[in-house]
Order: C-alpha cells, then structure tokens, then sequence
C-alpha cells in the first residue's frame, strides 16, 4: 500500500476535482454512500485527482434549523466517516479530501470544514476552518443555531500552502487578504448559496457575484480559488452549484453548471502564482504597507486588542 504524501516536498504540478452534490436533507449516510460511488469513478480516470473538493454541508444539506443538533458530528467521527467513503470507493489510491459539515465539538456546534489526507489504510485530520461569517438574514438563519469560528490558519498541502473559507467568509475581502498575507497559495471554498435575482442576460446575479467575487480574490492575491458549490433544492430555495477553478490571474480556468451534480476538473501549477505574483506584485505591497494599516490609532479595536 502507498504511503501518504510527504507534503514537505516542493509542490507540483496537480490536479483537482470539485465534486458538486445534491445531497438528500438529512440522510447523512446515503449521501456519505453517493459520494463514494463518485470517488470510485475518479479513480477510474488516466489521471486520478490529487486533491477532492466537496461543497458546504455536502453530507446533509444546509437549511437543517434545529435538526443540525442531529446531524452534526465531531471533526474525528467525520475524518473517519469521509475517509471510508474514499476507501470504499477507491480502494488504497491516495489522495486529500475537503468537506463541508456540522460539527459538534463537545455541545457547541460549528458550520465547519475539513481537509483530510488520505491513503495506505490510515486517515489525518490536517485542518478544520470553523465559518466565521454567520450569515442571519433573508433566508439565513445561521447564528440561531450555530456559534462562530474564530481563527483563520493555513495549513500545508501536497499542492501548495492552501486556507479554506466557508461561503460568506469569502465576502469579506479581509478574510482572502489574511490568508494570502499568511502564505496561501490555494483558497479553497466550499459554499451553498441559494440563487437570488436576474440579470439581463438571463443568468442569476447571485451567480454573476459570485463570479466577480471569486475572480478578484485570485487576480488581487495571485492565488488559486477553488470553489465548490452545493446543488438542488431545499425547501423551495435552489442552491446555485457553479463550483468552479480559478487562476491566479483571475481567469476562470473551468466553471460548472448552476443545476445538477458534475465534477469539474481543474489543475494547479505553483508556478502559475509565482508569475502572477510576479507581474502584479499587490502582495508584496500589502506586506509592507500591513504594519502600518495594524497600528492605525483609528481602527476600532477591541480593549486589550491594541
């Protein structure tokens, strides 16, 4: 059996799969059974993925309400249920896994995602990002049931320093900015976001947002996005799929469709940033200009944060 990857290597070249579900409100062990029939397909393929992405709440849906209390699981109990599920479909082919899901860590409860490292029979958990940006309006109602993380930490991968945030995280410019200042080179995004609005060209503006928002997070920062929408319906609200590659010149390098399950196909080549880094050097002027920005007197910090 292959060993997991020494991820101290310098990173490749590599390839990625979004897997964009639809999953079943609730029935967390069939859908955990459909993603594993999909992991068994991957596999399959001349060039097996390094690196899986799954939506937010992938494994249960995400309008829950009071049901989260149910479905949610603690970050080992998940690790161990996703890795099986690879396993189960793809027998001893290594790779790493990211997920959406609701986690229990002792009675509180998260809207969380993790990001496994998988092969030779053996799991590890690398990192699990607690939502931070609890979204409690229109048809949100997130805060009413969940509490919010509190730490934005990246973390090593086989393709590259990479930081993952959930769905509204990603609105916030602040949140990209941090994670490319602390040295990613990947933001992975996992998101369910119900349509809203049209455009005059027919497409929905929450897509054509979120588009924009994705392409200037990579262009402004010289990072890969890769991001994995949820698909279907929930209650009435369709969610708006779109899981889609992004360069790091800001070029969307794949896009999926906003209806139904897919996979879509991307890769990641570090030098790709390393010349958009290079020709735009926005990072380089943040890093220098950041200290400056911390220290401003008239910033609204919290007592003691000074």
């Amino acid at each position: 059996m292959e060993p997991p990857v020494n991820v101290t290597e310098t990173p490749r070249v590599g390839n990625v799969c979004i897997v964009q579900v639809q999953p079943a409100k609730g029935r967390y062990t069939e859908n955990l059974e459909s993603i594993s029939e999909t992991f068994s397909q991957l596999v399959t393929e001349s060039t097996p993925p390094d690196m899986v992405v799954l939506p937010e709440a992938a494994t249960t849906g995400y309008f829950l309400e009071g049901a989260v209390y149910d479905l949610a699981l603690p970050a080992q109990r998940f690790a161990a249920d996703l890795a099986r599920a690879w396993e189960d479909g793809a027998g001893d082919s290594p790779v790493e896994l990211c997920s959406g899901f609701f986690e229990n860590d002792g009675g509180t409860y998260y809207n969380s995602a993790i990001y496994l490292r998988v092969g030779g029979g053996k799991h590890e958990i690398v990192h699990v990002h607690r939502k931070m940006f609890l979204p409690t309006y229109g048809v949100f109602d997130e805060e009413r049931f969940l509490s919010r993380g509190r730490h934005l930490s990246v973390f090593e991968t086989r393709l590259g320093r990479a930081a993952m945030l959930i769905c509204e995280d990603s609105w916030h410019a602040i949140m990209p900015t941090i994670a490319a200042v602390k040295g990613a080179r990947i933001i992975i995004i996992p998101s369910a976001s119900p349509g809203r609005g049209i455009e005059g060209d027919g497409e929905l503006t929450s897509i054509t947002r979120w588009r924009e928002v994705l392409r200037a997070i990579a262009a402004e920062h010289g990072v890969y996005v890769l991001y994995a929408g949820l698909t279907g319906f929930e209650g009435g609200k369709g969610m708006t799929g779109s899981s889609s590659v992004i360069d790091p010149w800001g070029r969307v390098q794949v896009e999926g469709p906003d209806i139904g399950e897919c996979v879509v196909r991307g890769f990641i080549d570090p030098r790709e940033g390393d010349l958009a880094r290079a020709s735009l050097p926005l990072l380089g002027d943040l890093n220098a200009v950041l200290p400056d920005l911390i220290l401003d007197e008239e910033l609204p910090l919290p007592k003691g944060r000074q």
